[in-house]
């Protein structure tokens, strides 16, 4: 069985194991948010990147940002809900940069709702956009990442609902519970080649939470539920991404890593009414 070890030795700096030079990652949902934070900071770390989602506007800002720090970007306007769309990404990442060594799945998403307004078409659909979509990208990156020496390495983004309950989450969080334990299971399919990891997302201030920074009560609530005392920002994110991304972390594998302020449980009650 052959062993990957990081590239950098003892002599170097520690620092040069965050370092991603001439790497090329893709990375899904990344017109805002946290995919768009994801994106910059990798190109901020070396790489090149592919960036996707719907909107061809915002992944022109994003690109923007990455060529400013120095790296190439090429934007793939896509509904990424269409698993053949998202796994088209492997190869253009391949025909445009002529390799790929990372693959972030970051988009996905679910509406909270009550658990009687839960119909199964809501689960299904919660479970492809959230995990289907990660595995038909990961299958079609698999022949492209197997390519070359190196660190290869795939991250998912998941969230706390995924290991934790909350009332009116129920598609949203068994989703990302889902794709935590794909996540756990790819790795052990993939190793010792390619390192698989994930990320257990708290609230970030992202658009998904607007709400909240209009609402100071709402924020305050959240907060104060927070051991940390505030709520996340999308570079949080990004920094934990190109931890697992990077010679870094060449010893982990299979692993979620929480990021998330602490919290044990959501800091944010819906208040969704008891069953009558």
């Amino acid at each position: 069985m052959t062993s990957l070890r990081p590239s950098s030795t003892s002599g170097d700096s520690i620092l040069d194991r965050f370092t991603l030079t001439d790497h090329v990652a893709i990375v899904t949902g990344a017109g805002r948010g946290l995919g768009a934070a994801t994106a910059v900071a990798l190109a901020q770390a070396g790489a090149d990147v592919v960036i996707s989602a719907r909107s061809k506007d915002q992944l022109e800002a994003v690109a923007s940002q990455v060529r400013k720090a120095g790296r190439r970007a090429l934007a793939v306007p896509a509904d990424l809900s269409d698993t053949d769309a998202v796994a088209a990404l492997a190869q253009a990442a391949v025909d445009e940069f002529g390799r790929l060594d990372t693959v972030v799945n970051n988009v996905g998403g679910a509406m909270p709702r009550e658990f009687v307004r839960t119909n199964v078409v809501a689960l299904e659909d919660a479970f492809h956009f959230n995990v289907s979509t990660a595995h038909a990208l990961t299958r079609a990156a698999l022949p492209h990442l197997l390519v070359g020496d190196g660190e290869k390495s795939v991250v998912t983004i998941s969230s706390l609902l995924g290991r934790a309950a909350g009332r009116g989450y129920v598609a949203y969080g068994t989703a990302k519970a889902a794709l935590a334990h794909w996540t756990r299971l790819t790795a052990a399919d993939l190793s010792p080649r390619i390192r698989v990891n994930g990320v257990f997302v708290g609230s970030i201030m992202t658009s998904a939470l607007d709400m909240v920074a209009e609402l100071p009560e709402l924020r305050e609530q959240m907060e104060t539920r927070t051991p940390l005392g505030r709520i996340g920002e999308a570079d949080d994110i990004a920094a934990a991404v190109l931890y697992l991304a990077s010679p870094a972390s060449a010893y982990v594998t299979g692993k979620m890593l929480e990021v998330d302020g602490g919290i044990q449980e959501p800091n944010l009650d819906l208040g969704l009414p008891d069953l009558e």
